[in-house]
């Protein structure tokens, strides 16, 4: 194995799946700019993720179905794309 290519900054974070608030915590090297107090009431920090196991349809089995255009729509409508 090379020496000295992993990094050493590994520490506690909190990874927050952001679809269903589902928290977990793990060690990571991971930059991040915000904490959140853990449930053992220590303060970590925080990383927001758009996915998860816990809601990924792989492991859950389920489809979510993500309203992509009702979002394109509001983008338009924000930004005076829209319809006229």
């Amino acid at each position: 194995m090379k020496k000295d290519i992993h990094p050493e900054s590994y520490r506690p974070v909190v990874f927050k799946d952001m679809s269903n608030e589902d928290m977990f915590l793990t060690k990571s090297c991971v930059n991040t700019k915000e904490t959140i107090v853990w449930e053992d009431g220590n303060e970590y920090p925080l990383y927001k993720l758009e996915i998860s196991s816990t809601s990924h349809p792989f492991y859950t089995g389920k489809m979510k179905l993500v309203d992509t255009a009702g979002r394109i729509d509001k983008f338009k409508n924000r930004y005076g794309m829209g319809k006229k």
